[in-house]
């Protein structure tokens, strides 16, 4: 048993250690201290976009002079792309990326990313859905600390029939899933959902005869060696916003010049991203071109009818947006102000 001593002596040695953990904030990483932290990617790990993050994940660590250290786990092996926001806010990883998109209706405002409301290219379209969500920093992303946004360039209509304007729009079978299947439904064609893996032996087979993708799919997957026609639609072209985010909690416990290391190199990666969607389409555009497949430009008259056949997509946006109490006019009306801005 201890003594009276003894105890007094165990206690005086528990005291002391709180009053150290109190002194170094409660267990807040020491500068010494190696943080570990895992990072859960969506896409497969030669994705373009997979290794312009992993890129961020290097610089990070260099910066830090390896005072971080961020495994990274590609190719939903972590936690599957519809799970990675939640799993980032429950701590299954420190830090994710996938796409608002793949949880619809848990991102009301942000949702207005993704509207047929053509975007030019990735670089653009990362540009503004980065400074949207810095800008209206909305409740429905609050649990998590934003590290940045990216998009990809237009969706464009590749078919195995010609698509000159909207009439031969009408009936036609198209791959779509999402708002794209909104987008199907508005210019007359029957939208037909299915992933991406499906898709080449559905269009192989003329289960479907076409499919709404950004460029870069047609050599990604190669689905350009089973369409005709590449029909440039960037006059509504829509975008699918991603986001990199991180656990508060775990935000929250990084110094003060860590925080900024992730901050500045977050900045720098949002142009890196842009321009990465944009290589990755400039060799999809090579790719089916090579193929000799035809590419269809839209006639100025077509191009407006094209756009006015999509603006209920846009006011059931607002409209949604309004029911909720949420500023999805000012949100849109700021997208289109920038786009044109880019126009010019």
């Amino acid at each position: 048993m201890f003594t009276h001593k003894k105890s007094s002596f165990y206690m005086f040695l528990l005291f002391g250690a709180a009053i150290v953990l109190l002194a170094t904030g409660c267990g807040r990483p020491s500068g010494n201290e190696t943080i570990e932290l895992s990072y859960s990617i969506f896409f497969p790990p030669t994705h373009i976009q997979c290794i312009t993050a992993m890129d961020w994940a290097k610089e990070i660590e260099k910066r830090s002079q390896g005072r971080v250290k961020i495994t990274v786990f590609p190719g939903g092996s972590l936690s599957k792309a519809p799970q990675v926001y939640e799993g980032v806010v429950n701590g299954i990883s420190d830090i994710g990326m996938s796409c608002f998109a793949y949880t619809r209706g848990r991102f009301p405002l942000l949702e207005g990313l993704d509207l047929p409301l053509g975007y030019p290219n990735g670089l653009t379209a990362t540009r503004i859905a980065t400074a949207m969500v810095k800008k209206y920093n909305p409740e429905e992303i609050s649990d998590v600390h934003v590290l940045y946004i990216h998009a990809h360039g237009p969706g464009l209509l590749a078919s195995k029939k010609p698509v000159n304007n909207l009439e031969e729009m009408k009936g036609l079978q198209v791959r779509a899933t999402g708002l794209s299947s909104k987008i199907v439904s508005s210019l007359g064609g029957v939208p037909v959902g299915m992933s991406q893996p499906e898709t080449y032996e559905a269009l192989q087979r003329s289960v479907v005869e076409a499919t709404f993708c950004p460029v870069e799919t047609l050599k990604g997957w190669k689905q350009g060696e089973v369409i005709d026609y590449v029909i440039d639609t960037s006059v509504i072209g829509y975008t699918t916003a991603m986001f990199a985010v991180m656990n508060q909690s775990k935000w929250e416990a990084l110094p003060k010049d860590i925080q900024d290391i992730f901050n500045a190199v977050s900045d720098e990666w949002v142009d890196k991203h842009g321009q990465a969607w944009d290589e990755a389409d400039a060799n999809g555009w090579a790719f089916v071109k090579e193929l000799q497949r035809t590419i269809i430009q839209l006639s100025d008259e077509e191009k407006q009818n094209w756009k006015k056949a999509v603006e209920p997509i846009l006011s059931e946006y607002v409209q949604n947006t309004q029911e909720k109490e949420l500023p999805g006019d000012a949100f849109l009306k700021d997208i289109q102000d920038m786009l044109a801005a880019a126009d010019q």
